[in-house]
């Protein structure tokens, strides 16, 4: 069974179920947050010790132990644990419920690891839908008005993008006969293009998939439930599912369009389009409608929208330069493309965390999401708007923040594959979108304060914030290490 190759999932099956148990007996709250860190931090530690292994398939070839796996395995054990860092002061909002609320972000990482893993349309079923529960559950977390119709449109709209995904699944199960990717991959490599196109099930079936996954990444169209979940949500479960959910997603997709539908080349360059061109109308849209917002959260849940669309562009790259070419530069730029997209979701990560503890701790004391409430907290609490406004400048792609180099490989990679059309239409909508971020650092900088109390915060969200400082300017400065990882990472597709 190989149950060795499992440990980061069990801990983590394990550290929510004590955390529950734990919740019923001990007084002092804060010992549920230390227990739930520590599983995190045993489940990253276990993951970091097994990088550098061989591929092994385990359960029956259901789950996948590589490096591709288990960096988002660190990822999402690294976003989890900032998140909770970071709710230190936002839990009191939901005293009674904070065992509840630990174990839902642990079981939810747990759904996020086995995404990344997965190698089989059954075991991916099984843990998005774990992951979406918690999810749902999260969301309406304050039982407010808000929160409660934020928790029934996430639940709703997701059945429905969950229905439409199974319907696809079933599609290209119905053509291929097979559940694993590389099976799949193998059944479509035996077709003929002309019995493919003959039979249009698979073709559906694959379009089916990417709207799927589209609801999960929030990408246009299927990006309706995202302003009011994020406005409506717990601020640090919106944190959550600006970074964790979206990471989670895109690696899904990394995974399942280059193992089952990486193959035949007019195959792979029609879904890498369908993604150019999904990533035009997100990068658009997203950035058009952020710019009227006057809610912060609403703003930068807009924003998230655009993000997906600059990093689709990294998957139109590898769509279209599927074709074999072994050794030449079109491989090269195809393998920079693939490790652009992990580099980017790493940087990405650090960077809205980054942003939202910030919104956490000053929305918290100002108990308003309102960005005209921000005016003047550049002298109300100088190290959170400092904080704020470098997170902002990365988002802009900006240096010398991590967003800069995140988008210098993508759009260098795009570049390389005759989608100059993209980059551009990208560069343009950057620009765009600096007009609603600067927006923000100029409220807190030279807006005029309501008040000359400051905003005070406990040591945990302000230890996450200087994290993700840290991190945005560590690879905006020196992106190596990242991006080596990210290439080892991505050595998962065989190039």
């Amino acid at each position: 069974m190989n149950l060795d190759l499992f440990i980061p999932e069990i801990t983590l099956a394990a550290f929510a179920v004590l955390v529950i148990l734990l919740d019923l007996f001990v007084r002092q709250k804060s010992l549920l947050r230390s227990v739930s860190l520590a599983g995190l931090i045993i489940a990253g530690g276990v993951s970091v010790a097994m990088w550098g292994g061989d591929y092994l398939p385990i359960f029956n070839n259901m789950l996948a132990v590589d490096e591709f796996a288990l960096f988002f395995k660190l990822l999402f054990a690294g976003i989890a644990f900032l998140v909770i860092l970071a709710s230190a002061d936002y839990v009191n909002k939901f005293e009674r419920f904070q065992g509840e609320y630990y174990a839902l972000i642990l079981l939810a990482t747990l759904g996020m690891m086995l995404m990344a893993a997965t190698a089989d349309l059954i075991s991916l079923y099984v843990s998005l839908e774990l992951t979406s529960i918690s999810l749902y559950v999260l969301v309406g977390f304050l039982k407010d008005k808000k929160s409660t119709e934020a928790s029934l449109k996430y639940l709703l709209l997701g059945a429905i993008a969950s229905a439409v995904l199974l319907y696809g699944m079933a599609l290209v199960f119905g053509v291929t006969g097979e559940t694993q990717l590389g099976a799949i991959a193998s059944s479509i490599r035996s077709m003929a293009p002309v019995a493919v196109l003959d039979s249009p099930a698979l073709i559906i079936g694959i379009v089916l998939m990417i709207a799927g996954f589209g609801f999960k990444i929030a990408a246009v169209p299927f990006q309706m439930w995202v302003p009011d979940v994020y406005e409506g949500a717990p601020t640090p479960v919106t944190a959550y599912l600006s970074v964790g959910s979206k990471a989670a997603g895109f690696a899904i997709i990394l995974r399942i369009f280059f193992s089952a539908f990486g193959t035949p080349f007019w195959l792979s360059e029609n879904w890498g389009m369908i993604f150019a061109g999904l990533a035009v109308i997100s990068m658009v849209v997203g950035n058009v409608t952020a710019i009227p917002q006057a809610n912060i959260k609403r703003m930068l849940g807009y924003s998230s929208i655009a993000q997906a669309g600059y990093l689709m562009v990294g998957l139109a790259v590898m769509g279209v330069s599927m074709l074999p070419s072994s050794g030449s530069a079109l491989a090269f730029s195809r393998f920079q493309g693939q490790a652009g997209v992990i580099f980017f979701l790493a940087s990405y990560a650090l960077t809205n965390l980054g942003a939202f503890i910030a919104v956490i701790a000053i929305s918290n004391k100002l108990d308003s999401d309102l960005i005209a409430d921000y005016s003047g907290m550049g002298k109300r609490a100088p190290l959170l708007a400092l904080g704020l406004t470098l997170c902002l400048i990365s988002l802009i792609g900006m240096p010398p923040a991590a967003g800069f180099m995140a988008k210098f490989y993508l759009f260098s990679a795009a570049v390389q594959n005759d989608l100059l059309w993209l980059v551009i239409i990208a560069v343009i909508n950057s620009v765009i979108s600096a007009y609603y971020y600067l927006r923000v650092v100029k409220v807190m900088w030279f807006g005029e304060a309501a008040s000359a109390e400051k905003v005070p915060s406990s040591g945990a969200p302000r230890f996450a914030l200087f994290v993700c400082c840290l991190g945005v300017l560590l690879l905006g400065i020196i992106p190596g290490l990242l991006m080596r990882l990210a290439e080892v990472a991505g050595r998962m597709f065989g190039f």
